[in-house]
């Protein structure tokens, strides 16, 4: 599953066994030369993604092995393939990623994105490293701050955090709360 914009759900078998591996932002794109923006908003099966790399989990790994056997086996796997990798990254998209990640992706990318790169050249790099433009990539940011910090919708409510987080109003809030997350902030938090 690559980068999403919305809240996403899809359907599992009854029975399943899955790992999931969770990469930063640019790091897939870097390791596999694979452009992101292909894979966003949708899930697809590793082996057409990534053929190698499924042929080894499908070679390597049975549901006897216990999570630190898989865990091990994983890590070596992805060091050796860091080790291949050209992960080096133009400086001036590092440095929009980090203003993005340090602001907690309250920003105007037009504004405060000016970092030499043109507004044209600063999108392909987004939807290639990242899957969708520097914006989208900004309100996910934004939204995981607001879950991290754990509000209940009491004090959504009363201390009004989404002003502080550049959300327009309450209901610009809740409507991209609901895209991201399926439901509304109030039940996710409890009432």
């Amino acid at each position: 599953m690559g980068f999403c914009k919305k809240y996403t759900e899809f359907r599992l078998d009854n029975s399943f066994q899955y790992i999931g591996i969770r990469f930063l932002p640019t790091t897939f794109p870097s390791l596999f030369n694979i452009d992101a923006k292909e894979l966003s908003n949708r899930f697809e099966r590793l082996e057409i993604v990534l053929n190698e790399t499924s042929k080894f989990i499908t070679d390597n790994f049975s549901s006897a092995d216990d999570l630190e056997k898989i865990k091990s086996k994983l890590d070596t796997y992805l060091i050796n393939i860091t080790a291949r990798a050209n992960t080096s990254l133009d400086s001036r998209f590092q440095n929009a990623l980090n203003i993005i990640l340090k602001n907690y992706g309250v920003v105007n990318v037009q504004r405060d994105l000016d970092i030499g790169l043109s507004q044209r050249q600063l999108r392909r790099y987004f939807e290639f490293y990242v899957g969708d433009t520097a914006k989208t990539f900004s309100q996910v940011v934004r939204f995981q701050n607001i879950l991290n910090a754990k509000p209940s919708a009491e004090s959504l409510r009363r201390n009004k955090i989404f002003f502080d987080l550049g959300y327009y109003d309450q209901a610009h809030f809740i409507k991209e709360f609901k895209n991201f997350y399926g439901v509304t902030p109030s039940k996710a938090f409890g009432r």
